[in-house]
């Protein structure tokens, strides 16, 4: 019998007593022989020569739960632009915009 017609085992989802939800709109990535670590963190500018940011998780990935990861990504952000049209990354700038964002 292949893999393909293999029964795939039932998968169920659930979310410990300390899950949560948070919005990032930084994310840093540190490689090691052993991992990849995804530090979260959200970015805020209280002027145009100043940038803070406040990490808020940290997330340490083996390199093929990384690979899968980016593979996963890769597919959801085609169909996202299949769907709504390209994403255009915008030129890096020394700071972000100030003020709040919608």
């Amino acid at each position: 019998m292949s893999q393909s017609q293999q029964q795939q085992p039932q998968l169920n989802l659930s979310q410990t007593p300390d899950y949560r939800e948070s919005y990032a709109n930084s994310v840093q990535v540190r490689v090691s022989v052993w991992d990849f670590l995804l530090v979260f963190g959200l970015a805020s500018s209280e002027g145009p020569d100043q940038v803070t940011i406040r990490n808020h998780q940290a997330i340490f990935l083996s390199p093929q739960q990384a690979k899968a990861l980016w593979n996963v990504l890769g597919q959801n952000i085609a169909q996202y632009e299949q769907a709504f049209g390209p994403l255009n990354l915008e030129p890096k700038s020394p700071a972000f915009p100030s003020g709040p964002v919608n």
